[in-house]
Formats: structure tokens, sequence, C-alpha cells
């Protein structure tokens, strides 16, 4: 197989950063795209130049011309049936954040996918930002000695994080925090997290949204680092961007610290005021290229089918990011360390 057709499963704001990426990916063969939103699909379909368009996303499972799906689409608790039937289907699946809601879905998903030898992969894009791989090379290579603690914290707008608690019941941890609690463990693997304490803080959101502002995440790792996540939803809507993030690495050697706070380029309108582009966590395709990570990590799971080479992020670290930031939520809600591996899954009781 030389080139590949691929599928892809809700084209709004991240599954349109895809579908055009892999429009633009000259290993891409046939582009055919699922949206239920028809002004969205007619949109996207003529952008890309789509092989095919339907508002049911069966037809995509259901074609044996198509290689790969890419699931994009919202609510969260869609991602666990569809990825179930594009991998049955033996279909190569890359899946949006989370993996799954429950640790049974998500052992089961990992399970088809060895089964049926497909590539299957989750969109923990942020692992394809150059400075974020910098990072972890400079401690795979030695530089900075053994790691001794990690401080990221991530705050966006009211006005994106309305897009999420609009969409789903899934906390700051689970939606937000949980890029950089992926981001995290990859850089300092293989150590593995074995105790988590959480906080959250209910003060703006709750009102409207029954959601909360902010979470904070300590995590004790197996060789005593501590790794410490911010999460917050509530930048007021006047900050002229949709994300910051700031990173502190200290290692035993040396420390680096990263500005991800999206200032470096400005531009000023007599009509919007100041803003800050390019400043989302997937990206944004700006004229011939695709700014952010969303397209390169596209292109790698596109490479990773035609070449045979391993995906970047495995499923199996995927489910480690899960059971973590529901290890989270309980240690919130409880108010107490959680130990790592949980002996329950808390969605799993909830759900029986």
């Amino acid at each position: 197989m030389d080139r590949l057709n691929v599928g892809i499963i809700g084209t709004g704001w991240c599954g349109g950063i895809r579908a055009e990426a892999s429009a633009k990916n000259g290993l891409v063969d046939e582009l055919h795209i699922a949206e239920i939103r028809e002004d969205r699909l007619k949109e996207v379909s003529e952008l890309t130049n789509a092989t095919s368009a339907t508002t049911d996303y069966n037809e995509l499972i259901n074609n044996d011309n198509i290689h790969a799906i890419m699931i994009s689409t919202t609510p969260e608790s869609l991602h666990y049936p569809m990825a179930k039937e594009a991998l049955e289907a033996g279909k190569h699946v890359l899946l949006e954040k989370p993996i799954a809601r429950t640790l049974s879905e998500a052992d089961e998903l990992i399970k088809i996918a060895a089964d049926n030898k497909v590539q299957f992969t989750i969109g923990y894009s942020q692992r394809f930002r150059s400075k974020y791989a910098y990072v972890r090379e400079k401690f795979q290579e030695g530089t900075l000695g053994e790691p001794v603690s990690v401080l990221i914290t991530r705050n966006i707008t009211t006005s994106l994080s309305k897009r999420i608690v609009g969409r789903t019941r899934l906390s700051p941890a689970a939606m937000e925090a949980t890029h950089d609690l992926d981001y995290a463990l990859w850089v300092l693997a293989p150590r593995k997290p074995v105790r988590v304490y959480s906080q959250q803080v209910e003060k703006v959101l709750i009102k409207n949204a029954n959601s909360a502002d902010c979470q904070f995440i300590m995590v004790t790792l197996d060789d005593g680092t501590v790794v410490t996540v911010g999460a917050g939803w509530v930048l007021p809507p006047s900050y002229p961007n949709y994300s910051s993030t700031k990173m502190e690495f200290i290692g035993s050697k040396g420390a680096i610290m990263v500005d991800d706070s999206h200032s470096d380029v400005t531009i000023m309108t007599g009509d919007r005021g100041i803003e800050y582009p390019m400043s989302s966590m997937p990206g944004e395709p700006v004229a011939h290229v695709n700014a952010g990570p969303m397209a390169e990590e596209t292109n790698n799971f596109i490479n990773a089918i035609l070449f045979n080479k391993p995906v970047v992020v495995k499923p199996e670290e995927a489910r480690v990011v899960m059971e973590l930031y529901q290890a989270a939520d309980l240690s919130a809600e409880r108010g107490e360390p959680v130990n790592l591996p949980m002996n329950i899954d808390p969605l799993d009781k909830e759900q029986n």
C-alpha cells in the first residue's frame, strides 16, 4: 500500500484541522468525512475536496476502501462505541482523548486493536510541540540529571471553557490537565504514578455550568519525583488568547523553564483590540502550512500506518493517564490521597 484512504468522523474544530492536514498530505489518496451538521459538512468537503461526505458515520466504518479512521466527534461519550466499531472493522484508529469513559472500556479497545493488528493511538497532540519534545530530549540524554519536580499550570479563557463544559460532565483533570499529565509522564518515562492528591475550586462556573473552575493535582512517581499540574477554565474573556501555559522542570543537574503563553505574536486592530493569534492548543491552519501540533500528529499517524512505525502515543499510555485523572477526581471528592493502581474504576462503579 503506497497511499492511504482516510475517514474522519466529526469535522468541528479538531476534526477540521485533521481533515485539512490529511488533504494536504501527499500520502493520502482518498479523504472521506462524516459530520452531522450539514453546513459544516459542506464547508469542510469543499475546503478539502473530499472524496465523499456524509452525515452517517457508519458509511465510513462500513467502507472497505477506507484504511484509517480519525474520530474527532463530541460528546466524549461517543468515543468508545465509535472506536470499537472502527477497530472491529479492521481500521487503524486515531481517537481524540479521552480513550474511553471507563478503564474496562479502554482495556477492551486496546485488546481489539492488538487482536486485529491495527494501529491505535490517542490524540495527545501536545507531544508534537517542538519545545515540549526538547524538554523530553534533555531528560532522556541526561543533561538535567535525575528529575526532582515538575510544575505545570495551564489556563484557558471562559469563552473556550464554555465549549467544553457545555457538552460534557468531565472535570478539568479529565478535559484539560489530562494533556499535561500525559506530557509529564511521557517526559519522565519509564517512571509510573503511585499516588495522587487533588483539589478543585468551585466559585464561578458552578453557578451556571455545575463545573469546577480549576483543579490542582499533585502526583508522586515511583522514584519519588513530584509532578504538580494545575488546570483552570476561568481566564476572563478579555484575555487576548485561548490558552496560557507555564512549565518548570527541575532536575538534579539543571532545569528547564517553558513559557507557552503564546505572546510571541501579537495582532492589534481597532475592532477586536489585542489578540495573540495561533494560541489554541490544537493549532490553526495558516495558508500553506498548519500551525500547531494537531496537524503534525495527524501526519505522524499516517506515516506510522504506511511505514509500519510505532505511534508516538500508545493506547496503554493513555490508559495510565485516564486512571490518573480518575484518581485525581476521586481524591478531590474524598479530600484525601489516592494510591495507584486503583482497586476500582469509579465510573464503572457508577454505571453499574
